[in-house]
C-alpha cells in the first residue's frame, strides 16, 4: 500500500482530504475508476478555500481498507476522509465494517440522511449501509464518511436536492461537515452557497476577515 509523509498545511484553513475509491475491478485495472475524479471535482468545486488531497485506489478487501483510512488520518494527517463504494449488501462490501473497526466515535446521522436522500430516487436505497464516524489519535482527529459510488449520487447525496429554481429541497450531507471539523479540532471550512451552504450556530461563525 502506498503511503505519503504527512500533508503540510500551506495556510490554517487548508482542507486535508483523504479519496479512497474502494473497488476490486477499478484497482485490478479492469475499468477506470470514476469515484476519486468525481469526489475531487465536487471539492474543489464547493470549497471556497484550498485542499490537498491524498487518493487511494484499493480492492474490497476488509484489512485493506481498514489500513487504508488509519494511515490517511494517522501518517497523512487527513482532516476528512471520504471512501466510495463497497457498501451495499454483497458479500465482497465491506467498507462500513472497516470503517467502524477503526472508529473512536460513530456520527449515524449522516448514514441516516444519505439514505434519505437516495430513497427520493430508488427505494433500494434501504440496502445502502453508508456510515459516518470520527477517528481520533493523539493530537488529532478526522470525519471519515463512506459515499455511494455512482458519481451522480456522490453529488446528490454531498449536496443534497433542489427544486428548478435553486430552492433546497432536500439537505446534502456536506452541509453540516465544516461544523462537524470544527468540533473535532480541524481547520475552518467554508463553501461556495449555490453549491451548498455550511451550517453553523451563529456563536460559531468566524467574522469575515479584513
Amino acid at each position: 500500500m502506498p503511503t505519503n509523509p504527512r500533508l503540510t498545511r500551506r495556510n490554517p484553513d487548508e482542507l486535508l482530504v483523504g479519496l479512497v475509491s474502494v473497488s476490486d475491478r477499478a484497482s485490478s485495472g479492469a475499468y477506470q475508476d470514476q469515484g476519486i475524479p468525481s469526489l475531487q471535482s465536487w471539492l474543489d468545486e464547493a470549497l471556497l478555500g484550498t485542499a490537498q488531497y491524498a487518493t487511494r485506489l484499493i480492492a474490497d478487501e476488509k484489512p485493506l481498507i481498514a489500513r487504508t483510512l488509519i494511515e490517511l488520518v494517522d501518517e497523512a494527517g487527513c482532516d476528512l476522509v471520504l471512501t466510495t463504494g463497497g457498501t451495499g449488501p454483497a458479500r465482497r462490501d465491506v467498507t462500513p465494517e472497516a470503517t467502524l473497526e477503526v472508529a473512536t466515535k460513530e456520527m449515524p446521522g449522516f448514514g441516516e440522511q444519505m439514505r434519505q436522500i437516495s430513497l427520493r430516487f430508488v427505494p433500494t436505497a434501504i440496502l445502502s449501509r453508508q456510515v459516518a464516524v470520527v477517528r481520533e489519535t493523539a493530537g488529532h482527529a478526522a470525519l471519515i464518511i463512506n459515499l455511494p459510488g455512482q458519481p451522480k449520487a456522490i453529488k446528490e447525496t454531498l449536496e443534497g436536492l433542489k427544486d428548478a429554481d435553486g430552492a433546497q429541497l432536500v439537505p446534502g450531507i456536506f452541509a453540516a461537515v465544516p461544523y462537524c471539523i470544527d468540533l473535532i479540532g480541524g481547520p475552518y471550512i467554508e463553501t461556495h452557497e449555490r453549491i451548498v451552504k455550511a451550517f453553523r450556530p451563529k456563536s460559531a461563525v468566524r467574522a469575515p476577515r479584513s
